[in-house]
């Protein structure tokens, strides 16, 4: 391989992942847009409300990092019993974790994935799907959660409780 082509594979691989979640967005119909050369932005509608869908590839450590942003912003009042409900959720949690940010409030689900894009065929539309689908999921599934215990007066335990109620039969 000569420096040009060496070149040329560098920057398709600085890129890859990102170029893959621009397709899958766009494929979905999901609005998005680039925010930097390894960041892209999408927003997509759930059941309960609109997700902010963020990944970001950091070339130089081969990590994705992706992160969905359930439009959830907890006031300080309410931030210790968030916190509860974080590690309640989070211990139910195979892939990625929720978690608040102190200085907006603002609650996130994130996953990383370490991808050697060097080594392999990079990251695929199938992995893309896999990690896009498992975080919009798990809001979906926690959401209530939050809701409970922010609006509805519901403690961490109470909410959990009633938000994963497992139905039997068909109404």
């Amino acid at each position: 391989m000569n420096l040009s082509d060496e070149e040329a594979q560098e920057e398709r691989d600085d890129g890859a992942p990102i170029e893959v979640l621009d397709q899958y967005f766009e494929a979905r119909g999901w609005a998005c847009e680039r925010s930097g050369e390894g960041e892209i932005v999408a927003s997509a509608t759930g059941s309960w409300t609109q997700y902010e869908l963020r990944g970001v590839w950091r070339p130089e450590d081969q990590v994705l990092q992706f992160l969905a942003f359930p439009d959830i912003k907890v006031p300080p009042e309410k931030r210790s019993a968030i916190y509860e409900s974080l590690g309640l959720i989070n211990e139910q949690l195979w892939l990625g974790h929720f978690e608040m940010w102190s200085g907006s409030g603002l609650v996130v689900f994130r996953h990383a994935t370490i991808l050697d894009t060097r080594e392999s065929d990079g990251f695929t539309l199938d992995q893309a799907e896999a990690i896009i689908e498992a975080a919009l999921e798990e809001c979906e599934r926690f959401y209530p959660v939050f809701q409970f215990v922010l609006w509805g007066g519901k403690s961490p335990g109470e909410a959990i409780a009633a938000a994963l109620i497992d139905t039997h039969g068909e109404a």
